[in-house]
């Protein structure tokens, strides 16, 4: 670890220009954030960039669509090694680019001063801006000591997993077609909205009668249809329900009959608070983007598995620098929803391998 009285004198130089991105990731956008450190032997560099990735077709939940992934790259590194991190600013959590992008400058020279990931877990909260930052210095330090990410968590190495594949929001017959096409992958994650979702099931089981299903509502079921809709899903075969009611207002799961598993997104984000969830949900969903990163995620893990719930390792819309993190928690799942890259028009080209619904451990230029 290096600090800041290490070194001689710190020039600070920070830009918010957006400039163009390399070819390799069209329609993308750099931001730079660059300290230099004078007359030292070593200079750690920590650059930001927004990129842009073409959704393939459009992304439809319960609060709206997108067409394009927007996503943050954190960069650190100090010439001759590199690690990044990648997250995806969450609307629903309030987060923007600009506000996710003004964190990241908070603790930059932080960052630069060679702060290690304990410390920057107390510097920013659960969020897309600590989970960029966290998961570069993993890939930074699994570089510079040639030790590989797993062996430095203390986790066994990552396998191939299958992931499930979303099927979008839409109407029955729009959503029978994409499970059609979705071409036999055995899991499948369909996106709920409602009113209506007791016929949207009937028409995905039809067209995907061996596919492991499970749904997610994002949170758009009210107590009022709560339980018809989870008899819907227990007549489709569906093995797990993320997210029927609103963060808020999930009490009632602690008063009904779970005749399907009910999973927490929305309702959990970080250690804090889980245990408390435990009357109301049966699984959590670990994503990076609300952890904040791999070094919660890992402890958030512990903690769920020790209080029985069932884990679901998921994703944004996101390249495959954004799920490789991730796959480290991968084997304590039960269900694994990494397939961010397969909804994009295009990936890294160091991406992930996805073979059907397998997708394989990172390579070292991607990740870890």
């Amino acid at each position: 670890m290096f600090h800041a009285k290490h070194f001689g004198t710190i020039g600070v130089l920070f830009r918010s220009k957006l400039m163009a991105q390399p070819s390799a990731v069209p329609q993308a956008r750099r931001v730079p954030c660059l300290i230099q450190i004078a007359n030292c032997r070593l200079m750690i560099r920590l650059s930001v960039t927004v990129e842009r990735f073409p959704i393939r077709g459009k992304f439809v939940i319960a609060r709206g669509a997108k067409t394009e992934a927007v996503v943050i790259v954190a960069t650190i590194e100090d010439g001759g090694f590199r690690g990044r991190g990648e997250a995806v600013p969450y609307a629903r959590y309030g987060e923007t680019v600009e506000s996710v992008l003004a964190q990241i400058a908070s603790v930059h020279p932080t960052i630069e001063a060679g702060v290690g990931r304990g410390r920057l877990q107390k510097l920013l909260p659960p969020g897309a801006a600590r989970n960029a930052l966290d998961c570069a210095l993993w890939d930074f330090d699994a570089k510079r000591s040639g030790i590989a990410a797993h062996v430095l968590a203390g986790v066994a190495p990552p396998v191939p997993v299958t992931t499930a594949f979303t099927i979008s929001a839409g109407s029955p017959a729009d959503m029978a077609t994409a499970a059609l096409a979705a071409g036999g992958r055995p899991l499948l994650k369909i996106k709920l909205m409602g009113e209506g979702d007791r016929e949207r099931l009937v028409a995905v089981r039809a067209a995907a009668p061996g596919a492991t299903l499970i749904v997610d509502a994002n949170e758009a079921w009210s107590k009022t249809n709560l339980e018809r809709n989870l008899e819907a899903c227990a007549e489709a075969g569906v093995l797990l329900v993320e997210q029927p009611l609103p963060a808020g207002e999930d009490t009632a799961l602690a008063s009904i009959r779970h005749i399907v598993p009910v999973c927490a997104d929305e309702s959990v984000h970080a250690r804090d608070g889980l245990e408390s969830l435990r009357a109301r949900y049966d699984a959590i969903n670990v994503k990076l983007d609300k952890t904040g990163g791999l070094t919660e995620a890992l402890e958030m893990v512990n903690l769920a598995r020790s209080l029985g719930f069932k884990l679901m390792i998921g994703c944004m819309v996101a390249s495959s620098l954004a799920m490789a993190p991730a796959l480290l928690l991968a084997r304590s799942a039960h269900f694994v929803d990494l397939d961010g890259p397969l909804l994009l028009e295009h990936d890294r080209p160091e991406g992930l391998t996805y073979r059907g619904s397998f997708v394989h451990p990172p390579i070292r230029e991607l990740w870890g």
